[in-house]
């Protein structure tokens, strides 16, 4: 049943992170925790967004192994040295901004204001990570109810041994005993296998999701600031009633 799962599920799921879910040592600069939840059907991700990534690739890199990094694209670093030409820079950031537009897909975001969250909950406080898991996942069950489907492989970044085992842990926690406002026979009706793949993976879903979480975190930071990035991004965010794909908490 696990094998006919992820292979055959109408959607498929991948998440990234920005930001570090240490309350201990908080970047004045970047107090935040962001998680990053894109879903798609895996139909279309295997004949239109794989194709259409690749090709991005292609127009500016010998192969198609580059992966799209928000960091270093934003840095002008690694295979991105190139965008240190202007010319190159705008032409690329306005074909990737179009392919980010013009993708189908679902797009679920918590953000964790670590220093107000430390604040209200103090020693109680939980690991920013599990927090917006949860939140996150709550939408995400949401959107499945209402497609009436219940299997959605997971693809996460790896990022260690110890921490993708603590992260499988919580995730297999919130699908077995729900949240407060979401019970446990909710969450045991969906099918939710997790797997972890390394950067050089070169996983596209992966990518995708690196690619909306930064813009989203700087709106967050700064609700006024030019962003026409995350103008974009914020198409794809889940709306369903009074369920919205972005949480920000606390608010």
């Amino acid at each position: 049943m696990m094998d006919a799962c992820l292979s055959s599920s109408r959607f498929i799921a991948f998440f990234d992170e920005c930001g570090d879910h240490s309350l201990v040592k908080v970047d004045r600069d970047f107090p935040l925790f962001l998680l990053c939840t894109v879903v798609v059907e895996r139909e279309t991700y295997a004949k239109q967004i794989v194709p259409a990534v690749a090709d991005l690739k292609m127009r500016y890199f010998a192969h198609e192994g580059i992966n799209l990094h928000s960091r270093d694209i934003r840095k002008a670093e690694g295979p991105y040295t190139i965008l240190q030409n202007a010319t190159i820079r705008e032409r690329f950031l306005g074909d990737l901004s179009s392919l980010i537009a013009a993708m189908p897909f679902t797009l679920f975001t918590t953000a964790i204001k670590k220093i107000p969250y430390a604040a209200r909950y103090g020693d109680g406080a939980r690991n920013p990570y599990d927090v917006a898991l949860e939140y996150s996942f709550e939408r995400v069950l949401h959107f499945m109810e209402a497609h009436g489907e219940e299997n959605l492989p997971v693809i996460a970044e790896a990022r260690g041994k110890q921490e993708d085992d603590s992260l499988k842990a919580s995730f297999y926690h919130l699908m077995s005993d729900g949240t407060y406002y979401n019970d446990s026979k909710r969450f045991q009706k969906l099918r939710c296998p997790i797997s972890f793949r390394r950067k050089h993976d070169n996983i596209c879903g992966i990518q995708l999701a690196d690619l909306c979480a930064y813009p989203t975190a700087r709106h967050i930071l700064n609700p006024s600031g030019s962003n026409r990035v995350f103008d974009i991004v914020k198409e794809h965010f889940y709306s369903s009633g009074r369920v919205y794909g972005l949480k920000e908490f606390p608010k």
